[in-house]
Parts: C-alpha cells; sequence; structure tokens
C-alpha cells in the first residue's frame, strides 16, 4: 500500500522538489499551497492538488479532512510553507510580524495538531518541519524571520517527545542556502521596509548579500532538501535533525565554536564579501 504524504508550500522550491521526490519513491502525495494554479504539473506526475492556506484554520481543516477521507491514513506531515520577511525590528510593523509568526509558527503548529488524531489512530507517522539554518543563528535585520525560525526548533523538541509514546516521530529539516524565491521576497521586503530609513546602509549591504547568496556556488538546489527529506521518512530511526545543503553544516559547526561577537564578526565579514 503506498504510504500517504501531505507537503504544505508545494507550488514551488523545496515543496515542489518534495512532492516530486515521494512520488518517484511512490508516495500518494498532496500537495498543498495557495497558488493552486502553480502546482499543475504536480497534478501531471499523480498528486492530488490542494488549496491551503495556513492563515485560514477553515483551509487547513478541510485540507487534512480531505486526505483523511479520500485515505484514512496519513503517514507523512511535511511543514514546508513559511516565508522571510526581513527589515530592522524597529522598522517592521507589528502586523507584518504577526503574520510571519501565523505563517511560519502558527500555521505550522495547528496543521500539525489536526494531523495528529490520525497519526495517533494508526499508530505512528511521521512530522518533518523545515526550519532553516536561521533557526540556529542570527544576522542582522533577520530578527522576525529567525525568531520563527527558533520557535519552530524549539517547538519541534517538545513535540518529539511527547509523541514518542504514540510511534510518531519529529524530524527538523534545516536548509542552507538553497536557489529559491525565497531570497527574493526576503530581499524586496527589506529594502521596502529599512531601505530609506535609519537602517538604509545596512539594509542595502545585506539585501545585495541576500542576492548573492542565492545566486553563489554555496547554494545548493531545492531538490537537495527534497532528498534529504526522503531520506528521513526511508529511515527505520531518523535523526532528530538533518542540516543539508547551501553550507548548512559548516555554517552550524562555526556557530557552535564561536562565542556570539566572533559569529557577529564572522556574519559582517560575509556581509561584505557577497555585498561587494
Amino acid at each position: 500500500m503506498n504510504k500517504i504524504a501531505l507537503v504544505t508550500g508545494a507550488s514551488s522550491g523545496i515543496g515542489e522538489a518534495t512532492v516530486r521526490r515521494l512520488a518517484a519513491d511512490g508516495w500518494r502525495v498532496y500537495a498543498a499551497a495557495r497558488r493552486v494554479e502553480r502546482m499543475q504539473t504536480l497534478a501531471a506526475l499523480g498528486a492530488r492538488v490542494l488549496a491551503l492556506d495556513l492563515c485560514d484554520d477553515a483551509s487547513m481543516v478541510a485540507a487534512v479532512e480531505t486526505v483523511r477521507s479520500e485515505c484514512g491514513r496519513l503517514d507523512a506531515l511535511v511543514n514546508n510553507a513559511g516565508y522571510g520577511s526581513y527589515g530592522a525590528l524597529e522598522d517592521v510593523p507589528l502586523e507584518e510580524a504577526r503574520r510571519q509568526f501565523e505563517v511560519n509558527v502558527f500555521g505550522l503548529a495547528r496543521l500539525t495538531q489536526l494531523a495528529l488524531p490520525t497519526m495517533r489512530a494508526q499508530g505512528g507517522g511521521t512530522i518533518v518541519n523545515v526550519t532553516s539554518i536561521g533557526g540556529k543563528m542570527h544576522e542582522p535585520l533577520g530578527s522576525w524571520y529567525h525568531a520563527t525560525k527558533f520557535a519552530v526548533e524549539g517547538l519541534s523538541d517538545c513535540l518529539r517527545m511527547e509523541l514518542a509514546p504514540f510511534g510518531i516521530r519529529v524530524v527538523v529539516v534545516e536548509p542552507g542556502a538553497i536557489r529559491t524565491e525565497w531570497s527574493g521576497i526576503a530581499r524586496d521586503s527589506l529594502l521596502a521596509r529599512s531601505g530609506h530609513t535609519a537602517y538604509a546602509a545596512q539594509a542595502e549591504a545585506h539585501a545585495r548579500m541576500l542576492s548573492g547568496g542565492d545566486t553563489s556556488a554555496l547554494a545548493s538546489p531545492p531538490e537537495v532538501v527534497a532528498a534529504t527529506i526522503a531520506r528521513a521518512l526511508r529511515a527505520r530511526r531518523p535523526r532528530t535533525r538533518y542540516a543539508t545543503g547551501g553550507g548548512a553544516r559548516t555554517i552550524l559547526l562555526l556557530r557552535r565554536l564561536l562565542s556570539d561577537r566572533g559569529f557577529d564578526a564572522l556574519m559582517r565579514f560575509a556581509e561584505s564579501r557577497l555585498a561587494g
């Protein structure tokens, strides 16, 4: 019997690549995102396309109920959807900060709540939370984004322990620099919020770094992350965390080894090199 997976943020980037990889591996995949029209190629591959808005509870309830009613089970929930909104903390309206938490944290948590009764009833399953190396390191002008990723890291650790008695596994995937539309969205939001304020010089330099990081040899294609997710789902005893792609392991090692100010200096150096 085909295993069943629900993948969020499936209209582009890591989510789209994950749907393709799992479908190729024989999974029955439900591809979920707001932009349904961008998922027609996935439907042609056999994926079941669902409209999903992580800011709309009814949308989330409907998506999970569709999977449950059509399949009677859910073996994997891949919480991939999310976005990066940048800008100096002083410049970002709290409305935007709350929206980023709504998508990156609360939407992820709510969808997990909805999936868990089915997984408990069947005696197992896997929750894959796609965070970022940004959940363990920091950079200027990204405070709200990093706050959401730090939050999902902590949420995942607690969830892993409380779900273990039910045979449900929780895996965190931490991508590094990946060639997707994420960096463009982060760059544009940064310049819109802080490009004309007291933080303009920092914003311009960091925006160039975001652009350079996406196009440099360091960046990996989203298929690298999709392969990591597929490997975690195949494993009998997956690791709790997978750092993958785009220099992720190196950056996280440096974060562990360096002091806070030492890492600050490293980030400023990287900013100057990539922005130059």
